[in-house]
């Protein structure tokens, strides 16, 4: 399994609106200047998180992008089969059910899936807000006053 720029950099995009949230509305162009991505490669991203549900924009001249759940509501999973489309190591697991005339012979099916279960479950189990945090602590914003 290989993850694209779209992949990246929709991740990237979520966390980025993720750390802003208190900020209200967040334009692409900031964003993009965080990140240092394309502002244009953005909004073809944007538009598939909004159409999906991920996030809502508002358009004029105060618009912007904001998630359209808490961070903490968000898992990099979905993200990433969003844009990536299925993370299966092998085309026969892509869809249930298997359909492959080999399956039920299969020597490495228990194996191809089993890696399948690794990735989604270690993926749906990290949350947005996880990242932040991360990204907070390492940057030395862990301090309590």
């Amino acid at each position: 399994m290989k993850i694209s720029t779209r992949g990246r950099y929709a991740l990237r995009t979520m966390v980025d609106l993720a750390q802003h949230s208190g900020d209200g509305l967040v334009t692409l162009k900031d964003v993009a200047a965080r990140q240092e991505l394309s502002q244009k490669y953005l909004e073809q991203i944007v538009t598939q998180l909004s159409k999906a549900g991920l996030v809502k924009g508002i358009r004029g001249p105060q618009g912007g992008y904001r998630l359209s759940r808490e961070p903490k509501d968000y898992n990099v999973g979905e993200i990433l089969e969003l844009v990536e489309g299925s993370l299966a190591p092998v085309e026969c697991l892509e869809e249930g059910p298997n359909t492959c005339e080999r399956c039920s012979s299969c020597a490495t099916l228990d194996m191809w899936t089993g890696l399948y279960k690794v990735v989604t479950d270690y993926l749906g189990n990290i949350t947005l807000q996880d990242i932040v945090d991360r990204a907070n602590a390492a940057a030395g914003n862990d301090y309590v006053i």
